[in-house]
């Protein structure tokens, strides 16, 4: 049936279409039939990760998307190769499916115009997936930020370093999207939550200045490392480092105000803020907190912020705001590449 002559079904459970069944779309199908949102389909062209997921969350499987189309999904949940999400998402865009785009939302600009533009035509819910925003952490820090608590923002150390190899052990990761320039990998795109908390925390900003070295410690040709620097609208500074190559995980944030500083450290589970006159105060995460439950929160605000027809805080707009800083890091580094060796 086309999209157009689509018919409204009783008001049930939400209809989900998982489509990519690699380690994130595991995960959402697994967090989907964990919450009873609804029926829970999905697609990969890969026959071993459809028969994986029908065993292991006894979902319905589909062999194409065009059979997809058919059972008529409201919701379309891309975590495809990243080189690949913008097609995909069109079409399901104009499949009339509200938009749960992985980060990055693309690795161009490419087709993103028609994208918006299904998806204002239709009245789309869409949220690119950024699962830091729903980390107590970075929470935390945005609520301290925006509280005033350490006056004026005036600068950000925000950074991530973990081991690409270690990501997924069940899987050469030279065969991984995050290995394939093509595919979109790299640590930029890969590591981009870091760009998008800089933007989240500060507000709109432009790269003016970036560095990369290649990812040749692992045996690989994309980056694997960037130092890029943002100057924000807001007037404050952000520097983010992001790294695939380093052999231990570290991900945390430094924040300074004009009124005190903040710290805050993925493994430490807490933030600190240090306030004029030595006080200091110490926020930490919820006792027994564990990973999966950030992917778990954001799902259930995509979900509700579709039944409610509101607005996601992490649209289209946002996604391609944090696009345009890769974008623009990694073609900064490059001319200054081609200059220093020229």
């Amino acid at each position: 049936m086309p999209a157009a002559a689509r018919e409204p079904r009783p008001k049930a459970g939400l209809r989900s279409l998982v489509i990519g069944c690699g380690s994130i779309g595991k995960r959402h199908v697994g967090n989907l039939v964990a919450l009873h949102a609804g029926e829970v389909f999905a697609f990969d062209l890969r026959s071993e990760r459809r028969n994986e997921v029908a065993s292991t969350f006894g979902v319905k499987i589909l062999g194409c998307l065009e059979e997809a189309w058919e059972y008529h999904p409201d919701i379309a949940l891309i975590t495809v190769p990243t080189s690949v999400h913008v097609p995909v998402a069109l079409e399901a865009a104009q499949h009339r499916c509200h938009l749960f785009i992985e980060k990055p939302l693309s690795d161009r600009l490419n087709g993103i115009d028609q994208l918006y533009e299904a998806a204002e035509e239709h009245k789309l819910i869409t949220m690119v997936g950024c699962n830091m925003r729903f980390h107590p952490g970075p929470v935390t820090v945005k609520k301290l930020i925006d509280g005033g608590l350490i006056g004026k923002g005036i600068a950000a150390r925000i950074q991530t370093g973990s081991y690409l190899p270690d990501w997924r052990p069940d899987q050469d990761y030279r065969e991984s999207p995050s290995a394939s320039g093509d595919q979109g990998g790299g640590a930029i795109l890969d590591c981009i939550h870091e760009l998008d908390l800089a933007l989240w925390y500060f507000g709109p900003g432009e790269v003016v200045a970036a560095a990369i070295l290649p990812a040749d410690s692992i045996g690989l040709e994309v980056e694997g490392l960037a130092e890029i620097l943002i100057r924000h609208e807001s007037g404050a500074l952000s520097s983010v480092h992001l790294n695939f190559v380093q052999r231990d995980y570290r991900r945390c944030c430094q924040i300074i105000g004009t009124g005190g500083s903040l710290y805050w450290d993925f493994e430490d589970g807490r933030v600190r803020c240090y306030l004029p006159g030595g006080e200091r105060r110490v926020f930490s995460q919820p006792p027994g907190w564990e990973r999966n439950r950030m992917f778990v929160d954001e799902l259930t605000y995509f979900l509700r912020c579709v039944r409610d027809r509101t607005p996601t805080f992490n649209g289209l707009e946002n996604g391609l705001a944090a696009l345009r800083l890769a974008l623009k890091a990694k073609e900064y580094a490059q001319r200054a590449n081609e200059k220093d060796f020229a």
